[in-house]
């Protein structure tokens, strides 16, 4: 089974039982899929420029930049290649933090093999799809943000995060269950000077979903508070209080 979106094709595959997965999902990206994404430096600038390995060029660095510039075969690829590792490496790190996203197993030039969520013959579906009553959006909510919380730990922002790269599903017997996926866009915190702006638009667009579901919640400041919490801001004694103006958040309209 493939699954199509916008920027590869992902195939369902079935796992050599010594994996521990019945099955397992290869993302396969489209050639020029990052050739052609609109403001592709804004979510490039202070990043590093990684090799297929996942580590940073180092030495190779000047080489590959002035190839990218020159758009030839080997910067192009270079640069697909950067994107797809960044995109490996996040979620390395949110799944180790106990994050929702899933466990990335395996990586070449251009494809990512990872955890399959769903059934087989039904993937979850995006939440822009699905629709949540106000109690388990709420639980829902609270959780996106936790992983939001997660990634800037580690000095990172999703970029794009929204109800489309949101997976949602219910397990037979089990309480439902979201995966946050698609991270070839995340941003270096601490390296990039619009980190602020596309954490604001990913919440922003979050919330746009979540108030859709009958939910109240004010992205600008739940925006404002994390950012604040991460980047030390608050003293640690008030983040008690910090964490309840969160909550209000939550419940508060624009």
């Amino acid at each position: 089974m493939c699954i199509r979106d916008r920027e590869a094709s992902v195939y369902v595959c079935k796992a050599h039982p010594a994996m521990g997965y019945d099955l397992l999902a290869a993302k396969v990206y489209r050639p020029r899929m990052f050739r052609s994404l609109r403001n592709d430096a804004m979510y490039r600038r202070g990043r590093e420029i990684l090799l297929v390995d996942g580590n940073p060029a180092g030495r190779e660095t000047g080489h590959i930049e002035r190839a990218m510039r020159q758009k030839t075969a080997f910067g192009m690829q270079s640069a697909h290649t950067s994107w797809l590792m960044h995109e490996f490496k996040a979620m390395e790190q949110l799944h180790a933090a106990g994050g929702d996203a899933p466990r990335p197993i395996h990586s070449a030039e251009n494809a990512i093999l990872m955890t399959y969520h769903g059934e087989l013959g039904s993937p979850a579906p995006t939440m822009n799809a699905v629709s949540l009553d106000p109690e388990e959006a709420d639980r829902v909510l609270r959780r996106v943000l936790h992983n939001v919380h997660l990634l800037l730990q580690r000095d990172l922002v999703h970029g794009d995060l929204s109800a489309y790269n949101i997976l949602y599903w219910v397990p037979n017997g089990g309480p439902g269950e979201m995966t946050i996926i698609d991270f070839p866009q995340v941003v270096n915190l601490r390296g990039n000077p619009k980190a602020h702006f596309v954490l604001e638009r990913d919440i922003e667009r979050v919330c746009d979903y979540f108030r859709a579901q009958g939910l109240r919640c004010n992205p600008r400041t739940i925006t404002d508070r994390l950012w604040r919490r991460h980047m030390g801001e608050i003293d640690p004694e008030d983040l008690a209080a910090d964490l309840s103006r969160v909550e209000m958040a939550l419940s508060d309209g624009d």
